[in-house]
């Protein structure tokens, strides 16, 4: 078995939502592309709580409108809180929102600009190829937002974001070497390169180099000469 079956196979996603019926054919998705992958699903935060504490998945895909417990009325702002719940205690945990109410996430912005794992937005009118896509680059650790509406005026870059940009583009050094002139870890500088590259709207396109392709918009918007 190859090193890729073998990561697909360990694969445990957990699918969030209260409506049976989008919990079937989020799962009908996810196996296309993850056949051997642990699906588990809950319909209420609780439940969410309790199965990321017990089971540690990979990867969380879930609704915002949820209800707290069984028996409760489903509300965006319990997806909500619970998101600010799972960053705050799992800040590497991958995440895939699959919602309606995308919108909404403007109302956490700083806690997903400083979450460490991925994080994308999978709007429910997305096709299967692209919210399959979104599940990918969460997976990889990236970053995608900009379906939150609302949220910049003009480019908002952090000072560190920027000193990654000059090491790299301007002095030539590599994520280790950035690492070490920051006192930081790589990991640390690959969610940098996320958050820039989701900042200015540069996401993995195939046949397409996303270092060279950031370079080029950075230089664009003038944050590097």
């Amino acid at each position: 078995m190859t090193q890729a079956l073998i990561e697909q196979a360990l694969l445990k996603i957990l699918v969030v939502d209260d409506h049976e019926s989008v919990l079937g054919g989020t799962i009908w998705v996810l196996n296309t592309k993850y056949p051997d992958a642990e699906i588990i699903t809950a319909q209420t935060a609780e439940t969410v709580l309790n199965v990321v504490n017990s089971l540690q998945p990979d990867l969380v895909v879930m609704d915002l409108s949820i209800p707290e417990s069984l028996g409760m009325i489903a509300r965006p702002d319990t997806g909500l809180q619970l998101l600010r719940n799972l960053m705050t205690n799992y800040p590497t945990l991958n995440l895939v929102v699959q919602s309606a109410h995308v919108k909404t996430l403007v109302r956490i912005r700083p806690e997903i600009d400083a979450h460490k794992g991925g994080f994308t937005i999978a709007d429910k009118s997305l096709s299967s190829k692209e919210m399959l896509t979104r599940v990918d680059w969460a997976l990889q650790g990236l970053t995608h937002t900009k379906d939150i509406k609302g949220t910049f005026v003009g480019l908002e870059v952090k000072r560190e974001w920027l000193q990654v940009l000059r090491l790299a583009f301007e002095e030539g050094l590599q994520d280790k070497a950035i690492a070490e002139r920051l006192c930081v870890s790589e990991r640390m500088v690959r969610h940098y390169w996320s958050k820039l590259q989701d900042a200015l709207g540069v996401y993995p396109e195939e046949g397409k180099n996303i270092r060279i392709q950031t370079e080029m918009r950075a230089r664009e918007e003038g944050f590097i000469d």
